[in-house]
């Protein structure tokens, strides 16, 4: 991705580096780089969320973009955003606080601050991003398997230049009553140049080494 800041300074504090743990891991930061639209799916905690905040805080930090679009639906909470309290900002905050905590702890407290107060990080409920444009931009589509295909497609429009798409979820955990749009997306757009696919498994949990045994039992 070209640079949109030209005049950085080589002392520039570091921030917290991201380091894959698994071999999938690596394959999906890979995959980032590599592309300019990404689909990942994989079980909670398998890293999905911490990979694609810890590449955006990175290059946000680097100046090789201008901000952080964090989004996802909200089909989860049963009602409409209007019926839900508070501002804008307020009815989504809840929804989103595991990638801000991601956000956080890859920039700091200071940095964090820094870049939100800028305008520079960004949470927007998925049902009112038609009609925007992002340039320079990370945009980060999380729990996407509970997203329509019209969602997706919407959202991956909204792509300007010098900018990458994530989208993560997991298929095999959607709230939908027909087919996860994350499941149609990635079964249609493999193979296609610019578009990376991914897969986690129980094996990238690193949360805590027990989480893979139960959920792997559980499935048997």
């Amino acid at each position: 991705m070209a640079r949109t800041r030209r005049n950085r300074r080589d002392d520039k504090p570091k921030v917290q580096r991201l380091e894959a743990k698994t071999e999938n891991q690596k394959e999906y930061v890979r995959a980032i780089i590599e592309n300019d639209i990404v689909f990942c799916s994989g079980p909670s905690g398998s890293g999905k969320s911490f990979v694609a905040a810890g590449l955006a805080a990175e290059h946000l930090h680097r100046g090789d973009i201008e901000q952080i679009i964090v989004t996802r639906p909200l089909v989860c909470t049963g009602k409409d955003i209007g019926s839900l309290p508070g501002e804008l900002g307020e009815k989504i905050a809840p929804y989103l606080l595991p990638m801000k905590e991601n956000l956080k702890f890859f920039l700091g407290q200071g940095f964090y601050g820094h870049y939100d107060n800028e305008g520079q990080i960004h949470y927007k409920p998925l049902e009112i991003m038609r009609g925007s444009t992002f340039h320079n931009s990370y945009m980060i589509l999380d729990e996407a398997q509970n997203c329509t295909v019209d969602q997706i497609k919407m959202f991956i429009t909204r792509m300007g230049k010098n900018s990458k798409v994530l989208i993560n979820g997991d298929i095999n955990q959607d709230d939908l009553r027909g087919r996860s749009g994350l499941d149609y997306c990635i079964s249609k757009l493999d193979g296609i140049e610019g578009i990376g696919i991914c897969q986690l498994g129980y094996e990238d949990i690193q949360r805590n080494d027990i989480i893979g045994r139960v959920l792997t039992a559980l499935e048997n």
